[in-house]
């Protein structure tokens, strides 16, 4: 099974949301939230994270995660991912309760492409202090793909995580957790990568990124979104339209893609220094904002 197959499949059966100039998305990807263990990389970045997703809850924004959003190679169910970041699970479950919540499966959560494993995980959690369970995602669908369908030009927007285009983290995904869950996670306190990840390995992300865009070529140019290289990209008009969002664990800070007023941005938010010393979380503009349709002119002409 070829890259090109496995993305055409996920474009194929990818869940369509409409929306227009009056839409807003914030997309992340690659959160690998964790346990606040030592290896938990999202856990340096977890207020900064916080409070950007506060931001986009406040300012009526819909939230879409193009996969690795929990760490499930390294920790072996959500429940102990669920405490250590309960803040931010709640603040998902106000985005799923208002229909503004689009969440897609990657290489480290593949596992939510079983939709019994996730109604037996994320539909509910038990609180100690009430003594009983409640709702979290009661009703909730992983996605593989998604595609934002705009309703007055049909430009289409590909959503997917991207390890389509790496087979072995998307064959051999098992093998890769077991991998991870014996030898790399305990060499990680000591600085060792994981070399078969697309993002510690700058061979492996080149010919990802290269499959992925040869996929493009081969689908009448459709702009795609993707993560899992953590390597972010924002293309002019005129070039293969092939997005990354980032990820949230660089050093640091944290990379997303905005879609607004029919435009598209790449944005940091990061801790920043006032001249009094104090510290504050600041959103910054990276490339963008773009209009959509500039891309669409691109492939008509």
């Amino acid at each position: 099974m070829s890259s090109n197959f496995r993305l055409s499949r996920a474009y194929e059966n990818a869940k369509v949301v409409a929306f227009d100039d009056s839409s807003k998305f914030i997309l992340f990807s690659d959160c690998h939230r964790g346990d606040n263990s030592f290896a938990d990389d999202f856990a340096n970045n977890r207020n900064i994270y916080f409070h950007a997703l506060k931001h986009y809850y406040n300012n009526g924004f819909e939230y879409c995660e193009i996969g690795d959003g929990d760490e499930l190679w390294e920790n072996r169910s959500f429940e102990p991912i669920f405490e250590a970041h309960k803040n931010v699970f709640q603040l998902l479950r106000q985005f799923h309760l208002e229909n503004r919540l689009h969440m897609l499966w990657g290489n480290h959560d593949m596992v939510y492409k079983d939709e019994a494993y996730v109604k037996k995980h994320l539909s509910s959690y038990f609180e100690p202090i009430d003594n009983k369970d409640k709702e979290l995602f009661e009703g909730i669908t992983y996605h593989e793909g998604l595609i934002l369908k705009h309703k007055d030009t049909q430009q289409e927007l590909f959503l997917t995580h991207g390890h389509q285009a790496d087979w072995w983290n998307y064959t051999f995904w098992r093998w890769g957790r077991f991998l991870v869950r014996v030898l790399w996670q305990p060499l990680q306190v000591w600085g060792i990568a994981d070399p078969t990840s697309p993002a510690k390995n700058y061979k492996e992300l080149i010919k990802v990124e290269r499959r992925i865009k040869k996929w493009i070529l081969n689908n009448e140019l459709i702009i795609t979104i993707v993560g899992h290289t953590h390597r972010p990209r924002f293309p002019e008009p005129g070039d293969i339209p092939f997005f990354n969002d980032g990820s949230c664990v660089h050093p640091r800070s944290i990379t997303g893609i905005e879609i607004e007023n029919g435009t598209i941005s790449l944005i940091k938010w990061q801790i920043a220094t006032k001249d009094d010393g104090t510290l504050q979380i600041v959103r910054i503009l990276l490339e963008g904002p773009q209009k959509l349709i500039e891309y669409k002119k691109a492939v008509d002409h």
